[in-house]
């Protein structure tokens, strides 16, 4: 297949391995730069999506980095890993319907990013201590989730929240490094999920809020659930995990 056709294929989301589910990931991926913008642009330098980045703020917290701090970082992986934790044991128990799976964990984050939400509209200032880390602790449970359901899947190139592997792939796997340049339109997709969703959310954020860029995932997320929700039922391969 030439790359157009892969492009065109990659954008339909229509996959004879995976069905829709590469589709509904891209989405999560926006979801993805959208939380991040909010958390680093307004939560006090912290992600709670990329936690290699996360962890290498922690680092610079340590060493007395004044933009950065340790308690906010060790917020946001301590509730990442809560996530990851019940996305993981979500997957043990309905991963072997990846349909129901994936729907689940949505409709799990969905109720993280709406309770922050909450939050935020009913404090009106994200900046105040309190309510930061309310913010810092549900979004990072909400992408924990997420990464846990996106590695449980394990669809190649979409993860959801980091793109290191998927850039290096992009590169050393291409025709010019003398590889067979495999997935190349999701490649690129994933990147350009990613960043619109932290440029909308970096845009939002200044212009509009942190309420209206966290009630955009939300309306993101909740298409996604509905999505998945269409294939409960579907018995077609793609859906047989593991």
């Amino acid at each position: 297949m030439s790359f157009a056709p892969r492009i065109v294929a990659a954008i339909s989301g229509k996959d004879a391995q995976h069905g829709p589910l590469p589709a509904m990931l891209l989405i999560l991926t926006t979801v993805t730069g959208l939380v991040d913008a909010v958390s680093y642009l307004r939560l006090g330098h912290v992600f709670v999506a990329n936690m290699t980045g996360n962890i290498a703020f922690l680092g610079f917290a340590v060493a007395d980095a004044k933009e950065f701090s340790i308690a906010a970082s060790l917020a946001a992986t301590a509730a990442f890993l809560l996530g990851a934790l019940a996305g993981g044991r979500l997957g043990s128990s309905v991963g072997r319907h990846r349909g129901r799976f994936l729907a689940t964990a949505i409709f799990l984050e969905i109720a993280a990013i709406g309770a922050a939400l909450l939050v935020v509209t009913l404090a009106g200032n994200p900046e105040g201590d309190t309510v930061r880390y309310q913010l810092i602790v549900l979004l990072a449970i909400g992408m924990g989730i997420q990464n846990a359901t996106a590695r449980r899947l394990g669809i190649p190139d979409l993860t959801t929240t980091v793109l290191t592997l998927t850039l290096t792939g992009l590169a050393a796997d291409s025709t010019l490094a003398g590889g067979k340049n495999p997935r190349p339109g999701r490649r690129l997709l994933a990147t350009t999920t990613m960043f619109l969703g932290a440029a909308v959310g970096a845009f939002v954020i200044f212009h509009f809020g942190v309420s209206t860029v966290l009630a955009l995932a939300f309306v993101l997320l909740a298409a996604s659930g509905i999505a998945a929700c269409l294939s409960l039922q579907s018995t077609d391969a793609w859906t047989v995990g593991t």
